[in-house]
């Protein structure tokens, strides 16, 4: 059996921390490099800001400077203040995981039309994430002459609170979405026998985030809770942080680049009613109507506006789960609708 705490297994495991560390650096390089045409794109004015962006940007960079933290606690040949550092780190990589389920989250506030409860619900749920991730320096590291920066003790109890609640908190926000997103549409019989493609990608890509999130932070917590030494509890955190970072950033980025492309029907839980958006080089073909189960019927009003295709994608525009219920009953409710989705309400 592995004596997990003897000096010759710690150096082993401290090696092999060392070496995953050096990799998972080189891989969130190359994730962040290949999508700096995003970010330029935003900074230059090219793709509209939006202020929710700001909870993208600020995980991503927080990660990057953690990651690059941990490369000079790990390569430094002179001595440095070891705790200063691994604090900062530790800081910067649970915000980033925090940050991450809050871009999932926002995600599902806008498709409940911003519903009061939903945004209580949440807020308080981000609240008390918050508060175990600013719960204090739980590491203790120190410079180790030949070696470098070390870790020498870790509050796993803590640490394993924090990834268990990212969890849970990633599990309540998927259930809201799916909720909105598919069973409520059936429960009321408004579901078409086909979804927009903007509403099966939302749906895909957080059932993708969820997954790949919750196994990574399951990993992490498992290890945390077996508790071998002090590397081998802490030595999933990185991945986690990293694996649900890299799945945010890519739900915000391709739900803000979404062009509509060919028909789209929408279609509201609440009404009778329907929205049809077609994409005609530049142009988009409103229409609104009463839904039966034969298709859309009785239209009462037919326009052409035109609009820019990147602003439909916009991350607080989502018109396919928009609540129509302001504009019934109204021959200007389909301009009115528009005008909502441009500005992202």
């Amino acid at each position: 059996m592995v004596d997990w705490q003897s000096p010759a297994e710690l150096e082993r495991d401290s090696q092999i921390f060392i070496k995953l560390m050096h990799a998972l650096l080189g891989f969130y390089a190359w994730e962040f490099a290949i999508s700096l045409d995003f970010d330029w794109a935003v900074l230059t004015g090219k793709k509209r800001f939006r202020w929710p962006l700001v909870f993208y940007f600020a995980g991503r960079y927080l990660l990057l400077f953690a990651l690059i933290g941990i490369a000079i606690a790990l390569d430094t040949p002179t001595e440095i203040n070891c705790q200063a550092l691994y604090a900062f780190i530790q800081v910067a990589g649970d915000g980033a995981v925090g940050l991450a389920s809050i871009n999932l989250s926002l995600r599902t506030v806008a498709i409940w039309s911003q519903n009061k409860y939903i945004i209580a619900l949440l807020v308080l749920i981000i609240l008390g994430h918050w508060s175990l991730i600013l719960q204090g320096v739980l590491l203790t590291a120190a410079w180790v002459p030949g070696v470098g920066c070390a870790i020498i003790k870790s509050n796993n109890t803590v640490l394993a609170a924090t990834f268990i609640y990212s969890m849970c908190f990633d599990l309540v926000v998927m259930c809201l979405s799916a909720y909105k997103l598919a069973w409520a549409p059936r429960r009321t019989g408004s579901a078409s026998g086909t979804q927009s493609t903007l509403v099966r990608m939302i749906f895909a890509d957080g059932l993708i985030y969820f997954f790949i999130a919750f196994l990574a932070n399951l990993l992490a917590t498992t290890f945390m809770v077996l508790s071998l030494n002090a590397v081998m509890g802490i030595i999933f955190n990185v991945p986690a942080a990293i694996a649900s970072t890299i799945v945010a950033s890519r739900v915000v980025r391709r739900l803000t680049n979404y062009q509509v492309q060919g028909p789209e029907v929408y279609a509201s839980s609440g009404q009778n009613s329907a929205i049809a958006f077609r994409s005609t080089n530049g142009a988009s073909r409103t229409a609104m109507g009463t839904v039966s189960a034969k298709g859309v019927t009785n239209v009462h009003v037919e326009m052409e506006t035109f609009t820019r295709a990147e602003e439909i994608g916009d991350l607080e525009a989502f018109p396919a789960v928009k609540d129509h219920s302001d504009y019934k009953d109204n021959k200007s409710s389909v301009a009115s609708y528009e005008d909502d989705v441009k500005h992202g309400l």
